[in-house]
């Protein structure tokens, strides 16, 4: 990763979009930014559409905390953190996928499933000096290197294609879990499915983009697009557009401002989806005794 101090241009905004735009590119840290920004934000809404469809995200937020066992261990361990991410997201979603058979009750899963990765990551801190691994899981996606931004495409890349191969059983079993297992589709194998490719999405852009992005990519992009159409094909459009558009705006605003591009995401994505479930609310309001005139 570059030092910070070379990520600090004390930019001037000259209000001329392209010569901003030209300067917004001219530093290599920042289209490393936009490049696995983007890539985090297209995965992000396609395997979010299926967090929030099957109503996964205090899921997604746990797997996204059970990073930090993974990145403590896999420093104590001395392998590269992404493969702890990977192993104890990986197990974490597994175990849930089989002790949480149905979703009742499956939030206390998560729960008690989180509580003993907690407890790992605790003590992975206390057998050796894994402190070094905390910063993985707050992520700087401004300071990101080539390296890991080829990692970050190809993750995405898979993941994208692992969902593309398997959506329409994904979807129908999300939609309408009996009918599907009447149907003949193996419902518990796409449960754990979602898990799996959820705990994969998380293991890669925790480290890039940390906690708190991750979990509001995932989560707000998704509902919102789910507000805006019913049918699925046109909502995962949505969400990707929308994420993507946070994601970008974030980081050129974050260019200028010196804050965290974290803070323009979270509060555009929070903005948003309350404006569009106000408006389909006060809608839904004024249709109502249109309908009942009529009846």
């Amino acid at each position: 990763m570059p030092p910070l101090a070379d990520t600090l241009t004390n930019a001037p905004f000259s209000w001329n979009p392209l010569d901003d735009l030209n300067q917004l590119f001219t530093y290599q840290f920042m289209r490393s930014a936009f490049l696995a920004g983007t890539a985090t934000a297209i995965v992000a809404g396609v395997v979010g559409y299926f967090v929030v469809l099957r109503g996964l995200s205090f899921a997604g937020h746990s797997l996204s905390l059970m990073g930090f066992a993974g990145a403590t261990g896999a420093t104590v361990a001395g392998v590269d953190p992404l493969v702890g991410l990977l192993a104890v997201d990986g197990a974490g979603a597994l175990l849930i996928g089989a002790l949480a058979k149905r979703r009742r009750g499956r939030d206390v899963v998560v729960g008690i499933v989180l509580t003993g990765t907690l407890g790992l990551g605790l003590l992975f801190l206390q057998l050796s000096n894994a402190q070094e691994a905390v910063p993985v899981l707050v992520g700087d996606v401004l300071v990101i290197s080539a390296g890991e931004v080829t990692v970050t495409e190809a993750a995405a890349a898979v993941i994208v294609a692992m969902v593309a191969l398997a959506f329409r059983p994904l979807l129908f079993s999300s939609l309408d879990e009996e009918l599907a297992e009447a149907r003949g589709v193996p419902t518990r194998a796409m449960s754990v499915l979602v898990l799996l490719i959820l705990a994969a999405t998380t293991a890669m852009a925790t480290p890039i983009i940390g906690v708190l992005l991750t979990f509001s990519l995932l989560i707000a992009p998704a509902a919102t697009a789910s507000l805006m159409s019913s049918r699925p094909p046109v909502a995962v459009a949505l969400s990707i557009v929308l994420g993507v558009l946070y994601i970008w705006i974030g980081l050129a605003v974050s260019y200028w401002v010196d804050m965290p591009p974290s803070v323009f995401v979270t509060a555009m994505a929070f903005v948003v989806y309350v404006g569009v479930r106000t408006t389909r609310t006060l809608g839904a309001q004024r249709a109502a005794p249109s309908r009942r005139a009529i009846a």
